[in-house]
């Protein structure tokens, strides 16, 4: 931060919270997706990893109509540190902006939309768990990544129009505020990674830990930061990349059966044929795809 020539303001000061646009930001402003087909059936189940330590994980019941095949699971290695990498924010105050006419890609934070109409069936809406709390007009409060991603679907014909902007809190826009953050991130775990063990356990410990404090809840939880948008933006743009992910594969024709948060997408299809543009294993910030049989239990971290 101190090395920025956008001289950011990291720490909101605790009597300015309460006013502005600090109360309308809330943690399913991320739009992280959760969804399971209407057809399957998901439950918690026991698990034994490598190591022997019990856990619990997701098991998934696809009925018999869906056909013979396998479920493919989709996720991406180190998706919030990631997104990282080019998540528009701005590292100054927010402002009001007020209605837009339309988005401006010189600015960034937050925006008052109405919720575009989805007609994908086969995918769950982009705005994820946004759209379940509107406020009594049927808007909600989005970041900038999903406006960015709903202007794209527009221009792919997804969408009819980019909706109403109502209403904005904005500052100047800059897109590698955290880019550092993500190499450093990239270099450890490419590094730890090789020496395994208690050190890269640490690693992926420390890590969310390091992401979530940009946004402290608890007085004992001591930080340097307090910027609610800059996390809900970070989280949004792994939301996106991983929603998006998820579609391309969708309009391959593979059946989406569950999206889950930002890590996983679980596809049914058929033996040996996950969708082609994924590989079957991934270096930091990449996707990888893995082959689970009817009846296993979903991996997670490194099951």
């Amino acid at each position: 931060m101190g090395r920025s020539k956008m001289h950011p303001i990291p720490i909101i000061r605790t009597e300015e919270r309460d006013s502005g646009p600090w109360p309308l930001i809330s943690e399913d402003t991320d739009g992280e997706p959760r969804r399971v087909h209407p057809d399957v059936t998901s439950h918690r189940v026991a698990h034994t990893k490598a190591n022997g330590k019990r856990v619990r994980r997701d098991k998934l019941d696809v009925p018999d109509p869906f056909g013979d095949g396998v479920m493919c699971l989709i996720d991406r290695n180190g998706s919030y540190p990631s997104a990282c990498s080019a998540v528009l924010l701005a590292p100054n105050k927010l402002l009001l902006t007020g209605p837009l006419n339309a988005f401006d890609k010189t600015q960034a934070g937050i925006y008052l939309i109405d919720i575009p109409q989805w007609n994908h069936p086969d995918m769950p809406h982009l705005l994820g768990r946004i759209i379940d709390r509107p406020d009594d007009q049927g808007r909600v409060w989005v970041t900038t990544p999903h406006i960015k991603q709903l202007e794209k679907l527009v221009r792919e014909g997804h969408l009819d129009a980019i909706p109403a902007i109502h209403e904005s809190w904005t500052g100047k826009a800059n897109e590698s505020l955290f880019k550092p953050f993500y190499a450093a991130a990239r270099q450890a775990c490419t590094e730890l990674v090789q020496t395994a063990g208690d050190p890269y356990k640490a690693y992926k410990t420390r890590l969310p830990i390091a992401l979530r404090l940009l946004w402290p809840k608890r007085p004992e939880q001591r930080s340097p930061f307090w910027r609610p948008d800059w996390r809900m933006s970070m989280v949004a743009e792994a939301s996106v990349r991983h929603w998006t992910v998820a579609f391309k594969a969708a309009q391959e024709g593979h059946k989406l059966i569950a999206l889950h948060n930002v890590d996983a997408a679980i596809f049914w299809t058929p033996e040996g044929m996950p969708p082609r543009h994924i590989p079957d294993r991934a270096s930091f910030g990449e996707v990888k795809a893995k082959l689970v049989q009817r009846g296993e239990s979903i991996p997670e971290g490194d099951d």
